[in-house]
């Protein structure tokens, strides 16, 4: 019997994806978890593996096209099997063909003739017939646009969709938020809707073509999906910032020092799970940092599963650490390579991007000072690593070089006030500072 291949999901709040390519071609004999097509969202790029060994007998959904998660995309079978939905349907056209041999309906005509006068309230159903309720995307939307729609009292039915078949995307119900909270009249004046969508079209700026040369080239998927969630975060959350200085004189020391052990374990050890290990202190101690909010409720996580930001050429990767609050500095550093491996050679599963609590980006890796990172929906806080350098520092009234790295906090203002952010950063500016042992 043929399997169906599926659109996997791969990572919270991601409802649809992209085919980019297909491995294999109809006819073509796969293996069990041998890579099959690969796909894109807004999270990660990856090989999709075969769920069953046999051969590919049916490719439903071509390269290039977004369908939502767990809709079927292929169908593997053995060789010489027929393609599974093929069969069944012509079976069942026959049947209403077959249907119209009843001559009752041929009298029926002659009580329309009869009913001519009767037309009138006839005219008056086609207004409120089901076409202007199927037309809406109420159900051709995906649960994230519900959700977002939910969160901010929308009618997805009056969304006009620009995705396949009618479907509202995420673009769309943000457009229409952004253009319904620029104009204030549209509850009171029904015929204010009109011109609201007019309105998002003057702030973007016109792009005009320059007397020199330029070279124009459409984005990638993964770009596009990395827009529109970042689009959707700030929209959701009030973004606040604060930042510490913090002296790595300590961590500098310990990392020399347990190099080689590391070494031996065949990981090298990176200033990074410093950071996580820290960042782990400050969240038990401060557990609204790795919270969430849904709708009016606060959600506290009581695990703590820290995603770290894997750049990539084409975009950002945000794999996550299970359980890191069960992890030691070697555990952590082991997870952490490995996971950052695989994201470079997309080999990412499904789940190791998904169930992320807080994450982590390091800005430094690249040259800079500090970063102002967008929280990762749907958490609450993320934390932007800055560049390692010595400074100049004042200690004991004497002037000392140091190594010194910025630490950033972007938080959800709507859960998190300043006073938490700054408490949970103080702990973990604490842990790094701290003497090894102490």
């Amino acid at each position: 019997m043929a399997v169906d291949v599926i659109m996997p999901q791969m990572g919270e709040s991601i409802a649809e994806g992209t085919i980019v390519k297909w491995l294999k071609g109809v006819g073509e004999n796969v293996d069990r978890d041998e890579p099959l097509f690969e796909i894109s969202t807004d999270k990660v790029d990856a090989e999709i593996p075969s769920p069953s060994a046999g051969v590919l007998l049916e490719i439903l959904v071509p390269e290039g096209k977004t369908v939502e998660i767990n809709t079927v995309v292929g169908r593997i079978g053995q060789a010489g099997e027929a393609r599974g939905a093929t069969a069944p349907k012509p079976s069942a056209a026959p049947a209403p063909s077959a249907a119209p041999v009843t001559p009752a309906p041929r009298p029926v005509p002659a009580t329309p003739v009869a009913a001519p006068a009767t037309p009138t309230p006839a005219p008056t159903q086609p207004a409120p017939q089901p076409a202007p309720q199927s037309a809406p995307a109420y159900v051709r939307s995906s649960p994230v646009v519900q959700k977002i729609a939910a969160e901010h009292g929308v009618d997805v039915s009056l969304v006009e969709g620009t995705g396949e078949g009618g479907r509202v995307t995420k673009k769309d119900i943000m457009t229409y938020i952004e253009s319904a909270s620029s104009s204030t009249p549209p509850v009171t004046q029904p015929a204010a809707p009109a011109p609201a969508p007019k309105a998002p079209a003057p702030a973007k700026p016109a792009v005009f073509a320059s007397g020199q040369e330029e070279v124009r080239e459409p984005m990638s998927i993964m770009r596009k999906k990395i827009a529109e969630h970042m689009v959707m975060s700030k929209h959701t959350s009030p973004h606040v910032y604060t930042i510490f200085e913090v002296d790595m004189n300590e961590v500098v020391k310990r990392r020399d020092a347990m190099k080689r052990e590391f070494e031996a374990e065949g990981v090298k050890l990176t200033f990074l799970p410093f950071f996580i290990e820290a960042c782990i202190r400050g969240i038990k101690e401060f557990p609204i940092i790795n919270s969430a909010v849904d709708g009016e409720t606060i959600i506290y996580k009581k695990t703590v599963n820290v995603g770290i930001a894997v750049a990539l050429e084409n975009g950002l990767i945000v794999p996550v650490i299970k359980h890191a609050d069960q992890m030691n500095l070697l555990g952590l550093a082991k997870t952490a390579a490995d996971l950052g491996e695989r994201a470079r050679s997309k080999r990412l599963m499904p789940d190791d991007v998904q169930g992320g609590t807080f994450t982590i980006t390091n800005v430094g890796v690249f040259g800079g000072t500090f970063g102002l990172p967008i929280i990762n929906q749907p958490q609450a806080a993320i934390m932007g690593i800055g560049t390692i350098t010595k400074r100049p520092v004042v200690i004991d009234d004497a002037i000392a070089i140091r190594p010194i790295v910025y630490l950033s906090l972007s938080y959800d203002h709507r859960i998190i006030d300043g006073a938490d952010a700054a408490r949970f950063l103080t702990v973990v500016k604490r842990e790094l500072e701290k003497p090894a042992g102490a």
